[in-house]
């Protein structure tokens, strides 16, 4: 009778184990989720005052088009990036676009003077710095999981439920966008 409580205490004790390594995983790739969606938030805070900046920009700098029209072109392809590669790719094209639309700028002082202008610069400073605090969330909560599903026991729990490892959100190495762009004059 003894050898029975023992062995039903055991397998009692793997279920146990099996339930909080699940809810474990579970916690960890909804976080991962929550941290996405406050990097989401952020870029489209970005692509809204991205029209303001241009339309401000453009009342001073007519002739500018080019870098206006690549200025939004960036814009929608980073809105419609599918995968977290190529939207890492986009936003990296977009903070060079913005780049060059800041340094028009130190063309026009009337435009530096701006009320409009300083406050889309100090808007979207500030959405440069969320955006990278939340890319730091985000990495975290994904190595979290990616080494929670890659260590044993628990890789046995996330091979047995479909736990997946998730990419990180980078920027490439030689993009212009390695740092927040820079909008200070």
């Amino acid at each position: 009778m003894s050898i029975t409580y023992i062995i039903l205490g055991i397998i009692a004790l793997g279920i146990l184990w099996v339930i909080f390594a699940y809810n474990g995983f579970v916690k960890l790739v909804n976080r991962t989720k929550e941290a996405w969606a406050d990097i989401d938030v952020q870029l489209k805070r970005r692509y809204d005052l991205i029209p303001n900046l241009v339309a401000t920009v453009k009342g001073y700098a007519t002739h500018e088009s080019s870098v206006f029209e690549k200025v939004t072109e960036a814009r929608a392809k980073a809105m419609g990036a599918g995968t977290l590669a190529e939207k890492g790719v986009a936003e990296n094209n977009l903070a060079g676009a913005l780049k060059s639309v800041f340094a028009i700028s130190e063309a026009y002082p009337e435009l530096k003077a701006n009320q409009n202008f300083l406050a889309l610069q100090a808007e979207l400073s500030d959405t440069e710095n969320k955006i990278q605090a939340s890319r730091r969330f985000y990495n975290g909560n994904v190595r979290d999981l990616n080494t929670a599903i890659e260590v044993f026991p628990g890789n046995i729990i996330a091979k047995l439920f479909n736990f997946a490892k998730q990419e990180f959100f980078q920027l490439d190495e030689n993009a212009v966008a390695k740092e927040p762009v820079k909008v200070s004059f």
